[in-house]
């Protein structure tokens, strides 16, 4: 199983025992779901545009968590910086668990989750859900509105995918696709994705390759950008 941290560890480590693109034959990317930008509801912004307009009011004083340097939270709310033109405090966590935690209580301010470690305390009032980072809104927030909407071309999801040694013949690889893709047809598996709030990707093997390359690429400038170093 592969997900985005096998294209962003190949910028942010200097040296990994292996590469995805260098060693990994690409079986088939099974589903990928959106995060969501949720922070405390004591927090004043009540809209990303509100968010972003009190940010750059206040440079750096906003706290957000993240699932641990480098990770797909971290990734994604250094992009948000960026493209928002926005400064925020990064504070790392050990997983998206302790993070949710301290942002329910008013640890920190902002968090940009997984969604399905976030729907429910969302769906509870617990916290506010401010934007998806999809293309498109979330099946499973359909009322929230994509950062795209406001910051235009920001687009970033979580995904995880399957691979097998490069060494492995191709017509395993193909077999392996194929069966794969016929499981990921099952209407009841895609509605289990659809209520995590995600969604079946499938498609062949060269897809899926794509798929990381493009990834790694655009992590990659991220990781630089950011000057991420691994701890």
């Amino acid at each position: 199983m592969f997900d985005p941290s096998a294209a962003i560890n190949a910028t942010l480590y200097e040296r990994l025992n292996f590469n995805f693109i260098r060693d990994i034959a690409p079986i088939v990317c099974i589903f990928r779901t959106p995060l969501v930008i949720v922070v405390n509801p004591s927090l004043a912004a009540k809209t990303l545009p509100e968010f972003i307009a009190y940010a750059k009011a206040n440079p750096g004083r906003i706290n957000m968590a993240s699932a641990g340097i480098g990770s797909s939270s971290q990734l994604a709310g250094e992009l948000f910086k960026e493209m928002a033109g926005i400064d925020m405090t990064h504070i790392p966590y050990r997983g998206g668990g302790p993070a949710i935690v301290n942002l329910l209580g008013g640890q920190v301010d902002v968090f940009f989750s997984p969604m399905a470690i976030a729907v429910a305390h969302i769906r509870a009032g617990k916290l506010r859900a401010l934007a998806t980072t999809g293309a498109a809104r979330s099946d499973a927030l359909p009322e929230i509105p994509t950062v795209s909407e406001f910051v235009p071309g920001f687009e970033t999801n979580y995904w995880i995918g399957l691979g097998a040694p490069k060494s492995t013949p191709a017509e395993i690889i193909g077999k392996l696709n194929r069966e794969i893709n016929m499981a990921l047809a099952d209407p009841g598996l895609r509605s289990r994705f659809t209520d995590l709030g995600g969604s079946v990707v499938g498609g062949s093997p060269d897809d899926f390759a794509k798929l990381v390359s493009d990834e790694t690429d655009k992590w990659g400038r991220v990781v630089r950008a950011a000057h991420i170093k691994a701890e």
